[in-house]
This record gives structure tokens, C-alpha cells and sequence, in this order.
């Protein structure tokens, strides 16, 4: 391969095509379109029923029996490695992007071109099922001693890798930010007037299971006045979530699962993203496309989040009603507040762009070929 072109990767990410997710969202930025930032034979599952419009560049692999333990589970990964060998040409692949550390998609892969370098990316729900389930901790070791190179997008994924993966070879160990869009910096949506100084838009957007922290978030909203919650979520969660809501005496007003540019025009219509989650996040990508979008961020600082936003949003205590009825109290009364933090929050975005992250793997794809 020519030192001046980028390596040709394989990578596939084993859930279905519309699946929500930063993860999923981060994929098709990389490695999908008409002119992707990284060449890439890039996979992901067929949903069942008609298959949808897919971006350019994207295939789609049939394979069933998607699980995460036991024999079900080895077989799942056997039917997907013979799916990968049947579309893949070895010979025209430079290296694979092994997406997670564990789930089915990375073991399958490993087989199917066993003679190819590996660089492996932490996402954080590979960590957490590692915690949960003895067969993904099992993979998830497998894969830190296979690849050649193991990228993290913040220190605390590799503190948490280390902890679950103690024998891993830490030289691996390589420190590349996810990023967002680069247009989103140039050309954010404009912001929507807001009269209401007594009067806060607060903004709930992504999955809603446990670990996003959404029942902390409904505790402490419970009890507030002047406020306003919005949800962007799958739809199917959002059911499952409203008769905890209405048990709660929460209104809150559900936008729908949102398509990015839709997402980032939402943005501009509020005052403040919520982000409880109660254990960690890998980078927190919607955090930052928000503070693109001259949206401050209030969050929950547990791992991956303090060191995405750190001091450029404003860590509270979902936990604690008290703690943030203060905090929005702040928010409401503290003259330039608002103000500051959305500048700051855009100085901090900026320093995540998509094409750095491409760059950055690209470059260490070169160096492992």
C-alpha cells in the first residue's frame, strides 16, 4: 500500500440498520456516503421486514439468532463470520475496524480475515455487557489480547478497560476523541428567540434505557416548576417510559426519534440538554453536537462525560432534586450564565471534529500496514 493512501478497512457493526445510538451514528459518519471520510467495506445487520434506504457504501448481512450468552450465542457468531467470508475479498482489505470489543460482530470478523491487523474501538456498551454477561467479559479479553492496536475516545474507557481486562498490554492503548460532523461547526442552525427568563426548555435526547438515567431525571423534574421537558427518544421506549411519567405527574413532550439534522434544529429551539446517565458514556457525542449548536449541557459527571465537557457545561446531581432544582435556579436567575456556557460549549466542540477522528485512524491503520 502506498504510504499516501488510506488503508481499505473492514468493519462491521452488528445491529440492525436504524438502530438508534451514538455509536451507530459515529459508523455511518466514518465510514458510509458518497465520499466517506474513512474507505471501508462497512456492514451491518438486515432488520427483519423490507430492507430500508441505506446510506451509500453500507451492506447489509441476514443473519439470526442475534443473542449475547451460550451455545445460541457461538452459533450467532458462526453464522455471521460464513456471511462475512461469502462478501469479503481478503485481498482487497488493509486492516479491520473491530467495532466494540465485545458483542458478535468482532470475534466474527477476526475469523473471517484471521491474517489482518486489528484495531479495535471502544464504544462503553462493551464495557457495561462485559460487566453484566460472562460470555461478552470472556470476548471482550479475547479481543484486547488479538488487537493489534486498541483506540479509546477518553482516559476513563481505558481505566475501565483495564479494570475489566487487567492482563491487557496497555502499549496498545491508543487515546483518538470521537467527533462530530465538521458542517455542524460551520453552519449551526440558528437560535430560536426565547422571551422567558423564568421559564427553562429542557431537552432529553437518546435511548432511554437504565443506564441513560431518564428515572433520576423524571424524580427530579417531578416537584419543579417553570420548566419544560422534551423527549427525543425511539418511539417504543417512550411508550414503555409514559406511564412512569404520568405516575410522576411529569408532562413531558414527545418529539419522536429525531434524524440528525431534525436533532440539531431541536437543539436550537431549547435551553438546556439533560444528560443523567448514571454510569458511564464513552465520549457523550450528543453532549457535543449540542454545544455545537449554542445548547449548554447539564450532566451527570460520571465517567467519559466529565472529560468530554468537563468545565464547559455544568455538572449537577440527578440524583438529588435538590441539587438540581438549584442548579436550574442558577441557570434561570445567574445573569450571563446561559450565555457563557454556550460559548464555552462551542469552544469545547470545536475541538471534536469528525475528520480529526478520521485522520487519526487512518493514520494508525497506515501504521499497522
Amino acid at each position: 500500500m502506498s504510504p499516501d493512501r488510506n488503508p481499505l478497512v473492514a468493519t462491521f457493526l452488528d445491529l440492525p440498520v436504524g438502530s438508534p445510538g451514538g455509536s451507530v451514528e459515529l459508523f455511518l459518519d466514518l465510514y458510509t456516503g458518497e465520499k466517506p471520510l474513512i474507505p471501508a467495506r462497512a456492514f451491518m445487520l438486515a432488520p427483519t421486514g423490507p430492507r430500508p434506504r441505506t446510506p451509500a457504501g453500507l451492506d447489509l448481512l441476514s443473519a439470526s439468532g442475534k443473542c449475547l450468552e451460550g451455545p445460541a450465542f457461538h452459533r450467532y457468531v458462526s453464522h455471521l463470520r460464513q456471511a462475512l467470508t461469502a462478501a469479503i475479498n481478503p485481498s482487497q482489505i488493509d486492516v479491520l475496524h473491530l467495532q466494540h470489543l465485545a458483542f458478535g460482530a468482532t470475534p466474527a470478523l477476526i475469523r473471517a480475515l484471521p491474517a489482518h491487523p486489528r484495531i479495535a474501538l471502544v464504544h462503553g456498551t462493551d464495557l457495561l455487557f462485559a460487566e453484566a454477561h460472562r460470555d461478552q467479559l470472556q470476548i471482550l479479553r479475547a479481543t484486547a489480547r488479538a488487537a493489534d492496536a486498541i483506540v479509546v475516545p477518553t482516559g476513563a474507557m481505558a481505566d475501565h478497560l483495564l479494570k475489566l481486562a487487567p492482563q491487557t498490554d496497555r502499549r496498545k492503548i491508543t487515546h483518538i476523541p470521537w467527533g462530530i460532523p465538521d458542517r455542524l461547526l460551520t453552519d449551526p442552525p440558528a437560535r430560536t428567540t426565547h422571551t422567558s427568563k423564568s421559564h427553562l426548555r429542557l431537552l432529553y435526547a437518546g435511548r432511554l434505557t437504565a443506564e441513560k438515567g431518564v428515572e433520576a431525571l423524571i424524580r427530579s423534574v417531578a416537584p419543579l416548576q417553570g420548566v419544560e421537558l422534551s423527549i427525543a427518544a425511539p418511539s417504543a421506549q417512550f411508550r414503555a417510559l409514559a406511564p412512569r411519567l404520568r405516575q410522576a405527574g411529569v408532562r413531558a413532550r414527545y418529539l419522536g426519534w429525531l434524524r440528525r439534522p431534525q436533532l440539531w434544529k431541536t437543539f436550537a429551539e431549547h435551553d438546556v440538554l439533560v444528560m443523567p446517565s448514571t454510569t458511564l458514556e464513552a465520549m457523550g457525542l450528543v453532549g457535543l453536537e449540542a454545544q455545537a449548536c449554542g445548547l449548554p449541557v447539564l450532566y451527570q459527571p460520571v465517567p467519559g462525560l466529565s472529560e468530554a465537557l468537563a468545565r464547559s457545561g455544568m455538572a449537577t446531581d440527578f440524583t438529588h432534586p435538590s441539587a438540581l432544582t438549584r442548579d436550574l435556579d442558577r441557570l434561570r436567575t445567574e445573569p450571563g450564565l446561559l450565555s457563557a456556557l454556550r460559548q464555552a460549549g462551542y469552544a469545547n466542540a470545536a475541538r471534536y471534529l469528525l475528520s480529526k477522528t478520521a485522520r487519526e485512524l487512518a493514520g494508525l491503520g497506515r501504521q499497522l500496514t
